[in-house]
């Protein structure tokens, strides 16, 4: 396989893995504008006050788009990083299973590195 065969297969696997949690978490944050009952139960269950979700849905979709637009994604990832920090932080906090929002962390940071060739000097996985 040849360099360039390589460069755009990498940069085509980073788009997808980029797409994935684009798509979750844009949906995840609209849905937090609605009285679904799926999302009231789940902010009972989180001990949130459901008076908050509409906040909480706006910074989850200013980050992902953030993330979403080429020139600003590393910002956006770096916001989605402490974002998800916060959701697991209060998976923990309650005993819940914590390892989705640490796996979608590093989804988002594996998308934006195999797309991104300015991270690879900041973060050289190999020689």
């Amino acid at each position: 396989m040849s360099q360039s065969e390589s460069s755009t297969g990498r940069l085509w696997a980073g788009r997808v893995l980029t797409g994935l949690p684009i798509v979750f978490l844009l949906g995840d944050g609209a849905v937090k504008f609605t009285s679904a009952a799926g999302v009231i139960e789940a902010f009972h269950h989180l001990g949130l006050p459901i008076s908050t979700a509409p906040a909480i849905g706006s910074l989850e979709l200013f980050c992902t788009l953030l993330y979403a637009y080429p020139r600003t994604s590393i910002l956006g990832a770096v916001l989605l990083t402490g974002y998800l920090g916060g959701a697991t932080a209060i998976h923990v906090r309650i005993g819940d299973p914590f390892w989705f929002p640490i796996l979608m962390g590093l989804i988002v940071w594996a998308g934006l590195y195999l797309r991104e060739s300015r991270l690879h000097p900041l973060l050289p996985l190999s020689k």
